[in-house]
């Protein structure tokens, strides 16, 4: 069944915004648009945004009313940073005695170098006691007689109670002023990380303000009913409100957009993805069908902001190639956009005509060993992009394609001058940029432990044929190019979730501490307007930092495919036995689900015994999880409490680190219920109850246990 319905997913980049329009029912693409950015528009950015939206509607033939998703993604956030362009802080620091002298240690904030030559923008002021109402107004005239237009509030302990933090929000209302309280921003102990984190979220609010404020009204002068979207750094969506809370959550969400399309359209579960465009790529990890994300520094110290980890390379499509005595020696960072100059394979035969070698400095400050080609239709610069259509590496129909003759004609004077043929020419190139990346992925695979036997590589973006295929080529892995990789992420923004994220230290954490967590970031997604029968969360509990972290994601409108793109049952025995890497024969059928079924095989190696890996592949043969080593067994709701008890004791290691319950992930309807994250088996069950809650007792429960190292 399908319906009228489309989510419209808008990238705003420095240069371009590109807007896609995805069935709501299906999820196939069907428009895409590009316009450039409005920054000079007397509506800035938003202009560009609704023209992008109303080509996007008249292009598909769609009305504003259709729209049932609108998100849109930005580097606004990013650029004020990098740029410098921020607002005045006013530090309010609270407290008397000892706290005092920690949060007067804050003003020093003002000395971090914000860009090179510039400080972060910062005036102090101290309130002893927060319950004075005219000593905190005496505080806030004092910043603002400093310059400051926005406040952060910041006390010790204000996770625990955040009473000062609002009495000085209540002033700063009062008097207009957008502020930011440390403890809005993450309930982490640790004041000096917490306050940077807050007084960089606080830089940026008037003009994220203004542009949220602009953009809302744009989109609702235009007719659009459903509700405005943001995307996250951390590759979900939050709502406009919570996006006016805190705009630091857009600060690096360009990456994250291009790997939540990874994650959502290509159905990735153990990967990496390689966002690659004309001058770097952007490489960041999927794992057990969720994106890496860590606490990336801010000013140059540790932050509470947690962002996609994404690793950048400065190989791209467009990257130039460098000799030296006759050799290769690298490839980038340089591009031809840097050099202003057209790639050679985009040329025609005849504009190449007697082409020759020579070498320029892109830059005044760069080395003079960048390959350029100086030939009938003028200057060109030999890329990467020409080498990899000379290999023919760039399938019909890519962004990148190009005549394979005339790639190989840009490539010839350079194999001449080599001493060599085009194609081990064009493949030195290629691996001398591929090299690069893949250091970086094979320090990325390590860290993350990825599964190698199941590890995909997935390439997205305008430049994704110049690299992705080759270095799946020379790794080994399993590699694919992204359906319509070059507008992977205004496509990530369109099939974004909902997502929010919980961290509280709690030394000792019970099981009613935990569920408190997980039910805490259940409601944040629910009120910023995802479904409650389409949410899950995640929960892990560290006991070596105390720290309990929930993570939920949820989709704003129940999400059901069209069944006709679904895949069969030999189909998905397949997929399984391909990820298994074993014979279809020697793959059993251990569970299933209306949405999941559940494969194993028996593997004897030498030295490590018997193993049994596990695959869960879904109704569209994608395989969504994957376990080198696991227990399956079927139960009910009625009934699944006294199996997973049984299950999680039997499976239960008690040594010198402690108890460590097993790995537990349980099947669902159409969800797959992470708890791996909970070592303590009483929370663990705790958790299961939760997600069993309010289900049928017949409805089926499938459990997936890995016992710990």
């Amino acid at each position: 069944m399908t319906t009228h319905r489309i989510r419209v997913g808008i990238d705003v980049g420095g240069t371009f915004t590109d807007a896609v329009a995805v069935d709501a029912t299906t999820l196939d693409l069907l428009g895409q648009v590009k316009v450039p950015t409005s920054h000079h528009h007397e509506d800035g950015v938003a202009h560009g945004i609704v023209e992008a939206l109303d080509r996007l509607l008249e292009q598909t033939g769609h009305a504003p009313e259709d729209v049932a998703f609108l998100a849109h993604g930005t580097t606004q956030a990013t650029n004020a940073l990098l740029e410098g362009d921020v607002t005045t802080v006013g530090m309010l620091g609270i407290g008397t005695g000892a706290g005092a002298a920690f949060t007067r240690r804050l003003a020093a904030l003002g000395k971090l170098e914000l860009t090179p030559g510039k400080r972060f923008p910062l005036v102090y002021a101290h309130v002893p006691d927060p319950g004075d109402r005219s000593a905190v107004e005496r505080a806030v005239d004092e910043v603002v007689r400093g310059g400051a237009q926005v406040l952060v509030a910041t006390e010790p302990f204000s996770v625990d109670r955040p009473e000062g933090e609002d009495a000085v929000r209540k002033v700063a209302a009062e008097r207009g002023l957008p502020m930011t309280a440390a403890h809005d921003i993450t309930s982490l102990y640790g004041i000096q990380k917490r306050t940077r984190t807050a007084a960089v979220n606080a830089a940026i609010l008037p003009k994220m303000f203004a542009t949220a404020d602009l953009v809302d009204a744009s989109i609702t002068k235009a007719g659009v009913t459903a509700p405005l979207m943001v995307m996250r750094c951390d590759g979900g969506v939050m709502s406009l409100d919570e996006m006016r809370r805190r705009p630091l959550l857009t600060v690096l969400s360009g990456p994250a957009a291009g790997v939540a399309g990874a994650l959502m359209r290509e159905r990735v579960s153990e990967g990496v993805f390689l966002e690659t465009g004309g001058t770097s790529t952007d490489i960041s990890v999927v794992r057990r069908g969720k994106v890496a994300v860590r606490h990336v520094p801010l000013l140059g110290r540790s932050s509470y902001l947690s962002a996609l980890d994404v690793r950048t390379v400065g190989v791209g499509g467009g990257s130039m190639i460098r000799t030296s005595g006759g050799k290769i020696t690298t490839v980038g960072p340089r591009s031809a956009h840097i050099a202003g100059l057209p790639y050679a394979c985009f040329a025609t035969a005849e504009d190449l005509a007697g082409a020759r070698v020579a070498t320029v400095r892109p830059l005044p400050e760069d080395a003079e060993d960048h390959v350029v080609l100086d030939a009938a239709g003028g200057r060109y610069a030999l890329t990467l992009t020409c080498a990899a259509n000379a290999l023919g590496r760039v399938p019909e129909g890519d962004f990148a394609r190009a005549d394979r003759e005339v790639a190989r004609a840009a490539v010839t004077p350079l194999a001449a001058l080599l001493g060599t043929d085009v194609d081990t020419a064009a493949g030195r190139i290629l691996d001398a940029a591929v090299a690069q990346v893949r250091s970086v992925v094979d320090s990325m695979i390590d860290e993350y432990r990825l599964d190698k036997d199941t590890v995909l590589l997935v390439g997205g973006g305008g430049g994704a044929a110049s690299v992705t295929p080759h270095l799946a080529a020379t790794t080994g892995l399993q590699g694919r190019i992204a359906a319509h990789s070059e507008v992977i992420s205004p496509i990530g923004v369109a099939l974004a979730l909902v997502r929010e994220q919980i961290e509280r230290i709690i030394p000792g954490a019970g099981q009613e501490d935990i569920l408190a967590v997980r039910s805490e970031a259940e409601q944040a997604v629910i009120a910023q307007g995802a479904v409650a029968d389409a949410v899950e969360v995640e929960v892990t509990v560290d006991p070596q930092t105390n720290t309990v972290r929930a993570v939920a994601t949820g989709a704003t409108e129940l999400r059901t495919q069209d069944r006709a793109h679904r895949a069969d049952d030999a189909e998905r025995l397949r997929l399984a036995a391909a990820s298994l890497k074993v014979p279809e024969n020697q793959v059993d059928i251990l569970a299933g689900t209306p949405a999941y079924t559940v494969y194993g095989t028996e593997q004897r190696r030498r030295l490590r015994g018997v193993r049994h890996p596990v695959r869960v592949v879904d109704a569209d043969g994608v395989v969504r999880l994957h376990a080198p080593d696991a227990r399956v067994r079927t139960t009910v709701v009625g009934s699944a409490q006294q199996t997973l008890a049984t299950l999680v004791d039997g499976a239960t290691a008690y040594g010198d680190g402690g108890v460590r319950a097993p790995a537990l992930r349980l099947l669902i309807g159409s969800r797959i219920a992470d708890l791996s994250g909970v070592l303590d088996p009483q929370p663990l069950l705790a958790l299961a109850r939760t997600e069993m809650e309010g289900r049928p007792g017949d409805e089926p429960v499938v459990a997936i246990v890995e016992e710990r190292p």
